[in-house]
């Protein structure tokens, strides 16, 4: 029986539930299927390896974060074949989120609204999650570590929180994340702006290259930014990675618009929309920052990718790699490898 064939079935069941119960049945579930074997005979993409920001992808397929935010179910996920897993978002301390409920689907229109709000179990948690799991431990391929900040720390402390997170996952990651356009944290995506954005990425850059001569080892650091900026804002954030010598740039986040979801159920609920709404408008940001770049630092395209075609789409806008999230829930883990063997045949 297909992955695909298995996932129609599945999903009525899984789609009848509400959206966060689905989710905290479904990744318990994977895992145990993996324990026992099973996830094994899923059908995996054909190694397409690509280098980007020094590391060797095995495809340009990567899971997005927010899905695995403790970093629990690295193994299950790493095996329906992404080229890369980035776990999180992570904050120095656990902290609920927000209250339920807090995740929404949007059927007619693909998407989903979350506002989660950061919900994990803190860095120290979620760095013994993942010295346990086998994918580390093995070596066996590419996992990006997402950092944020806690709800109660003020913006202007903001810092604090990156550099403690980043101190803690640094020896663990193939790449981190550094998330400033969550739309769930009272301002955070005011890091966005000129002054704050510098700041940051100066503290960052600083401290990530006294990591590495702590550790011998140099780890990546990406930028995850919104999909609702405009021409300057991107102008502006563009020279700030070139400036700070970033590594790379993952565009987008969750949009706050929701022009293409007026008049859903849920439509009018707070919290970053996801799914295919946001589709164009991440496209628009990556080829306005590759436009900026150019060759500079790479882009990871996010956002409403659900067919092969699309994530060909994103890499014709200028990533080099692409992610996906919203798209596996309604598709299933057959999406990894028909964005693969897309992107493969597409060179």
């Amino acid at each position: 029986m297909s992955d695909q064939l298995l996932y129609s079935l599945a999903r009525p069941f899984l789609f009848f539930m509400d959206a966060e119960s689905a989710h905290d049945f479904t990744l318990p579930g994977l895992k145990r299927a993996h324990n026992m074997g099973l996830t094994r005979l899923l059908s995996k993409p054909q190694a397409d390896p690509r280098t980007v920001m020094g590391i060797t992808f095995p495809n340009p397929v990567g899971l997005a974060a927010g899905l695995d935010k403790d970093g629990r179910y690295i193994d299950g996920l790493a095996a329906i074949g992404f080229g890369s897993i980035e776990i999180g978002t992570v904050t120095p301390r656990a902290q609920p989120g927000n209250p339920k409920p807090r995740m929404f689907r949007l059927p007619q229109a693909n998407a989903i609204i979350n506002r989660m709000g950061f919900n994990n179990g803190g860095v120290d948690a979620f760095v013994a999650n993942v010295q346990a799991s086998q994918f580390y431990q093995d070596k066996q391929g590419v996992l990006g570590l997402n950092i944020g900040k806690n709800a109660d720390t003020p913006i202007e402390k903001a810092a604090d929180d990156y550099l403690h997170c980043l101190q803690k996952v640094y020896p663990y990651a193939s790449y981190v994340t550094v998330n400033i356009s969550s739309p769930n944290t009272k301002n955070l995506r005011q890091l966005q702006g000129a002054s704050e954005l510098d700041d940051l990425l100066s503290q960052l850059k600083d401290a990530q290259q006294r990591l590495a001569d702590q550790h011998k080892r140099y780890v990546p650091l990406t930028l995850k930014i919104a999909p609702d900026i405009d021409s300057e804002q991107i102008k502006t954030i563009a020279e700030s990675l070139t400036r700070h010598k970033i590594d790379g740039v993952i565009a987008t986040n969750t949009t706050i618009t929701r022009d293409a979801v007026k008049g859903l159920q849920h439509g009018e609920e707070a919290g970053g929309l996801s799914g295919e709404p946001v589709f164009e408008l991440s496209n628009k940001v990556v080829r306005a920052l590759k436009s900026e770049l150019g060759d500079a630092l790479p882009i990871i395209g996010v956002g409403g990718i659900f067919s092969g075609e699309d994530a060909v789409a994103k890499m014709q806008a200028g990533a080099l790699l692409v992610q996906v999230y919203s798209g596996l829930i309604y598709r299933g883990p057959a999406l990894v490898r028909d964005c693969a063997e897309a992107i493969r045949k597409h060179k």
